[in-house]
């Protein structure tokens, strides 16, 4: 199907549906002797598992990787890389009730209206199942960033995403030390007191059958200046394209963000130095780290906004292809927040776009 690929050099290919036998990726352009080890690949899928607490969807997936091309005695090839995950608690017989209705907030009517048939299965590729494959394709575009950066005798591009607000509730919390502090917390929110109102939040929230959204933040440090290119593939445009592909995703803000629509210009502007070991930077980071699509080297900060999920077990209501309006009860296994789960789909998402140009400009 159309839409399904990202990528021109490290090219991410994802499949399945959510309740079908399996979902994964296929990754075509990976150099050969890259370490990949399916260790990595499943603590990658570990933390982006359904079931994780009673703040998540209740589905329970093992989410084993399986890598079936592409790699030998532990490193890669350069050809293709298939990564297979099987769906293993999967029930298809929770949405036979309402399989030729068009639920609200959803993509059924959308995916009805562009080829007329649809999986009405969990919403099919439409569902987060399917970043399953994405966060496979993160974990090499890791691997292929830890070994460029090992060849090159420098830093490793360090990609870190925290849950920065769920419903009204924020952080304002600065670069977390790593992924371990963040996943410390239920929801991600390296901020013990805002973790702690976010949980009562999503509990509030399950308690009404209803549902919240937020905001992932992510910082990436040690990225070199001049990465990405001018005009239509900016770094900006690519890591927006890759992160505003994601389910339930309703925006990308780059630095300031929304903060810059009301500073002047005087205010926004980072004004360059020259540090002692003669590498340039600004004293400030209010652009975050791009400037006219390029890197600067200062630390890429971006957010990325998540609605309220939409299936929700409140009484609502539906329309099929044909029928008139009538009553919808949704039940099933949903999260009450993606924002949590989001997290590491965030930074693979991220990792992906750096492999990619990595490999198109030859920088990192």
């Amino acid at each position: 199907m159309a839409g399904s690929s990202l990528g021109q050099s490290f090219v991410v290919t994802t499949f399945g549906e959510s309740h079908g036998p399996a979902v994964g990726c296929v990754v075509d352009g990976c150099p050969a002797g890259v370490p990949l080890d399916v260790e990595d690949i499943a603590h990658a899928l570990a933390r982006r598992r359904p079931g994780q607490n009673t703040l998540t969807s209740p589905r329970r997936e093992l989410d084993q990787p399986r890598i079936v091309s592409g790699v030998y005695l532990g490193r890669t090839l350069g050809t293709p890389i298939t990564i297979l995950v099987e769906n293993t608690n999967a029930r298809a017989k929770d949405y036979e009730a309402w399989h030729d209705q068009f639920r609200p907030g959803h993509a059924d009517f959308t995916w009805h209206a562009r080829f007329g048939h649809r999986d009405p299965r969990g919403g099919g590729r439409s569902s987060a199942r399917e970043t399953v494959g994405r966060v496979a394709a993160g974990a090499v575009a890791e691997a292929l960033l830890a070994a460029l950066a090992l060849r090159d005798n420098r830093p490793l591009p360090r990609i870190v995403a925290w849950t920065q607000q769920i419903g009204g509730i924020a952080t304002e919390i600065g670069t977390p030390l790593d992924r371990a502090q963040v996943d410390a917390s239920p929801v991600r929110c390296p901020d013990a007191s805002a973790s702690a109102q976010m949980v009562a939040a999503i509990e509030a929230a399950q308690k009404d059958r209803d549902s919240l959204g937020g905001v992932v933040r992510c910082v990436v440090t040690d990225l070199p200046a001049g990465l990405g290119d001018p005009v239509f593939d900016k770094l900006t445009g690519l890591l927006a394209h890759a992160l505003a592909s994601l389910p339930a995703v309703r925006g990308v803000l780059f630095g300031d963000g929304m903060a810059a629509v009301s500073m002047r210009g005087s205010q926004h502007n980072d004004p360059f130095t020259r540090l002692p070991d003669g590498r340039i930077a600004t004293t400030t980071n209010h652009h975050g780290g791009v400037l006219g699509g390029i890197s600067t080297g200062m630390p890429l900060r971006l957010d990325v906004l998540f609605k309220p999920v939409a299936t929700i077990p409140q009484p609502q209501q539906a329309i099929s292809a044909e029928g008139p309006p009538g009553p919808l009860s949704v039940t099933g296994r949903h999260d009450p927040c993606v924002v949590p789960r989001a997290v590491p789909i965030v930074e693979a998402a991220i990792a992906v776009v750096l492999a990619d140009l990595s490999l198109r400009v030859g920088r990192i």
